[in-house]
Order: structure tokens, then sequence, then C-alpha cells
């Protein structure tokens, strides 16, 4: 089950909802990288390290993700174009929760599919951690353009498939529902580096024009019942 938290001022001491079989994913927003690398964060982070390994459950924890875009404050668009601070900040908060003893949490790196913008210094590479603090390597990807599952996520495979899972952290079908499922299934079902695939589901996103759900009409439904239902997902 996939629950955004806000950067501050939220430290749960349980989550409820989730059931206790399922694997609880957290996207934890990010902020400027400065207050991060300089030491100002630190409480923030270490109650939140806390609180996390007091769940005791397993966690996966999605920090920053999208980083390559130009939409969040915690892109290199808006942190002086300088990927090296993301990575600074990855590895504090990761010492820091380690430090702490969380290791029931698992770290998810998450870049989108493409940069925005598409330059040099931007792409997904010059931001990522180091094989020692990454578990888990994510990729957002929707077909908004009529892009394929393999357009999507074979450079992230590509690179990093072979050293770590891959996880595609965020994806739905946008465009010929149906189809894309399809599609989508067949892709996993050839790609074995993918580990996990989280259906980003909803109606309901602020300003989105999109509906996300899979249950839009029945032929996508049907589509996406027969994924879920496949050996390779119900595992």
């Amino acid at each position: 089950m996939h629950k955004y938290y806000p950067w501050s001022g939220y430290y749960p001491a349980a989550e409820p909802d989730v059931p206790s079989g399922s694997v609880l994913m957290i996207s934890w927003n990010g902020t400027n990288y400065r207050p991060i690398v300089d030491g100002s964060s630190d409480l923030a982070i270490t109650t939140m390290a806390t609180h996390l390994r007091d769940l005791k459950r397993p966690i996966l924890l999605r920090w920053g993700w999208e980083m390559n875009g130009n939409w969040f404050a915690w892109d290199g668009t808006h942190n002086g174009k300088k990927p090296s601070g993301y990575i600074a900040a990855w590895q504090r908060m990761h010492k820091i929760f380690r430090a702490k003893g969380a290791t029931n949490v698992a770290w998810v790196w998450g870049p989108n599919w493409n940069s925005g913008p598409n330059v040099s210094w931007n792409h997904f590479q010059h931001y990522y951690p180091g094989d020692s603090f990454v578990d888990w390597v994510g990729v957002s990807g929707y077909n908004f353009s009529g892009e394929t599952p393999r357009t999507l996520f074979t450079p992230i495979v590509s690179a990093y498939g072979k050293r770590k899972p891959i996880m595609l952290a965020e994806t739905a079908a946008v465009r010929s529902k149906a189809t894309w499922i399809k599609q989508l299934s067949s892709y996993v079902a050839a790609t074995p580096s993918v580990g996990a695939v989280v259906w980003f589901d909803t109606d309901i996103q602020k300003g989105a024009k999109y509906n996300f759900r899979p249950d839009t009409d029945a032929a996508t439904l049907a589509a996406y019942r027969a994924m879920a239902r496949s050996k390779r997902f119900s595992g």
C-alpha cells in the first residue's frame, strides 16, 4: 500500500489502515537540499527514522522522487542545477536512519522516466546516491503521449537492473488503457529485474485531467484483473 507523507509535521506511530500482511511504501516529500545537508533538518529526519523504526514492519521509503523533473522543490532545477546536492542530502538522511537502527526501512530511489529539462546535467544518472545507499531503483512513468512500457522503463532497467531490483514505483494507463495494460503485463513478464509494480490508483489528483484508475471501463478492468492474477504478478 502506497502512502504519501509531507516533509515535516507528520510522524505516525501507527498505520492502522494498512493491513498487517501488506508492505507499506511511503513516498516522503523532499525539501530544498541545503537544510538537509547543513544539518538544519536533522531533528525532523531523526524523528521520522525513529517513528518508522518503531512501526516494526517492512517499509519501502521513496524520498524525493522525480528529482530529475522540474516540478518539485527537491528537483535539480530548483536547487541550482546541482544534482550533487541531492546525493549529499540522500546520503545524510540514510546515515541518520542507519544510526537510529531503522533497519526495517528499504530505500527506493525513484527518478522520472525522462528528464525535464532533458539536458545533460539533469539526466537521472547524476542523481544516483550510490549502491550502498539504495535498496531499490524505482521509476515513474505513464503513457501520457502514447509511450509503451518498454519506452518508459527500459532506460532504468538497462542502467541498474543487473545490480538492483527495479520497482515501477508510479505507473498507470491513461490512454488506450486495456491495450497498454496488456503491454505492461507482457513487459514485466519478460523483465525479471522488475520486482514490484505500484499502480497510481486515483481519479482525484489535484489539477489532473486524467483518471488513473483501472476500472474506468469493462475492457480495462478485465485486462487489469488478468495482469494481477497472472503468475508473474501474483507470485
